[in-house]
């Protein structure tokens, strides 16, 4: 164990703590707690979505998976930057004014209060999809924990674990969602930090690109885009099963939440740009760590290819720095799983609770049960984290489909199409996800990503259903044009102000 890079962890614990005790009185409303009071500036806005996007499967999955499998793992990089642009260009704007105008500060309640459902199914069944996957979700940003700690402390993988997980959960009861996006701004800024400046100096390390083709070569690891010696539609629908990532944002509540807290829409200007050049920097990294590793290290499988980024920094810079730089990849952890658990809080308490248990619970109530639900889901994702055989990316990746499906189309409709109806919106998250799971379990996912299936029926089912029942509530119609005339004078007067 390294003293200087303990020391560096601690302090960094402290100053989390520090920030969750900060924000604890300033979180006294539900919607201060849950929202953050819908003050978010541009900075804060854009570090927190996307540090909050970028779990410790940036860091260590993605980099893994590249060192496994070469150039063909680029395409889900690629496609994640292409869905982080079409999600900030065209959903951030609307989905702030609509869930202002329809007065929700949850997902499930946006889609109840947007499409006027009379049977409160909409917002039942998209907070129990919420509840599942993100229970997933969050364990696999634990086993992130265990690795780190593992290979850095020597800790024990299971006792790891519930240290990483005892952290996260005190801040994120503490300060709810300010304390969580203050946390997400440091530590967005540290992990950008980290996977620029390690795969930099390891680059110069290893010689430059040559060994690094020579060591691709040798251990017979692709260095084309396109996969070789496959027939063309099995190119295809590997490609396309890979970019298919980026369909996820437009489902992803985490990251949703972020643009319904911003103070006004004027600022998405800025957060975007801000947003679009960190997702750059960060999956270059993160793809150059893949790279770089294949050169410095021999055989790393069963699991410890995803530690290829912490090997880096133990073997290369100093126990002080290099504690600041395994700090960062705390950071991604902790910045996506704090948001989970706070979303998975807002569809306990907020969809069930406030809605269907207790309607006429007060402010300070419903806070204490949206911190009591923390907990519970946490000790839920710890339980599952406790199989040190999943893997990171495996995991990310059927939790980042499960909400793609259900959620992506469901957002997208309600933001762009005037006559989905509520009928059409339940039936197509139902299917989308059904699908999902169905084509996971029997085995299909090794050709094509599950989210594939899941979206596209998704979106057909609505479309259909659309056919036989569409949006006829002349309030609902109403209340649309609003919201998109108001998106149009918003961003009117943000051009004159310019």
């Amino acid at each position: 164990m390294s003293i200087p890079t303990l020391i560096t962890f601690i302090a960094y614990f402290i100053l989390l703590l520090g920030i969750g005790f900060c924000f604890y009185r300033r979180s006294s409303s539900i919607e201060d707690y849950l929202l953050g009071g819908r003050g978010m500036g541009s900075w804060v806005t854009a570090l927190s979505a996307q540090a909050s996007d970028m779990s410790g499967w940036l860091l260590m999955g993605l980099p893994g998976a590249v060192y496994l499998a070469g150039m063909g793992k680029v395409w889900i990089a690629i496609g994640l930057f292409i869905g982080t642009v079409l999600n900030w260009k065209l959903v951030s704007a609307r989905l702030r004014i609509y869930t202002k105008k329809t007065d929700t500060i949850t997902l499930p309640c946006f889609f109840e209060a947007r499409f006027k459902d009379p049977t409160g199914l909409l917002r039942i069944v998209s907070a129990i999809i919420i509840l599942v996957f993100f229970a997933i979700y969050a364990s696999s940003g634990l086993v992130a924990t265990g690795l780190l700690f593992e290979s850095t402390f020597g800790v024990q993988y299971h006792a790891a674990v519930i240290i990483g997980g005892l952290v996260i959960i005190v801040y994120t009861f503490m300060g709810g969602f300010l304390a969580v996006c203050w946390t997400d701004l440091l530590q967005g800024a540290l992990m950008v930090f980290a996977i620029v400046i390690v795969p930099l100096l390891t680059y110069q390390t290893v010689g430059g690109t040559e060994p690094i083709v020579k060591a691709m070569a040798l251990k017979n690891i692709s260095a084309s885009l396109v996969p070789q010696g496959r027939t063309l539609p099995v190119c295809i629908c590997m490609i396309v099963s890979s970019m298919a990532w980026g369909l996820g944002y437009f489902g992803q509540p985490h990251i949703l939440v972020r643009f319904m807290s911003i103070k006004s829409i004027r600022k998405l200007r800025n957060s975007t740009a801000i947003a679009i050049v960190w997702v750059l920097l960060s999956l270059t990294g993160a793809v150059a760590v893949g790279f770089i590793g294949i050169a410095m290290y021999e055989n790393l499988t069963d699991g410890e290819e995803q530690k290829v980024f912490i090997y880096m920094i133990r073997d290369l810079f100093n126990p002080w720095f290099g504690g600041i730089l395994l700090a960062a990849i705390f950071s991604a952890i902790m910045s996506t799983i704090d948001s989970q658990l706070l979303v998975s809080s807002s569809a306990l308490s907020e969809d069930f609770y406030c809605k269907a248990i207790k309607k006429q619970a007060s402010e300070r109530e419903i806070v204490l049960v949206g911190r009591a639900c923390v907990v519970v889901i946490s000790i839920v994702a710890l339980i599952m984290a406790m199989d040190r055989d999943n893997t990171i990316l495996g995991i990310v990746s059927y939790a980042w489909g499960g909400f793609g499906a259900a959620f992506g189309p469901l957002v997208l409709f309600a933001l762009f199409s005037r006559k989905t109806s509520w009928q059409s919106a339940l039936a197509g998250m139902v299917t989308g996800t059904v699908v999902l799971v169905l084509w996971k379990q029997i085995g299909l996912s090794g050709t094509m990503y599950e989210i594939v299936p899941g979206f596209a029926a998704n979106c057909l089912t609505i479309l259909l259903v659309n056919l036989l029942i569409g949006q006829e509530d002349e309030r609902i119609l109403q209340e649309f044009d609003e919201v998109i005339k108001q998106v149009g004078c918003d961003k009117s007067h943000q051009s004159l102000v310019e």
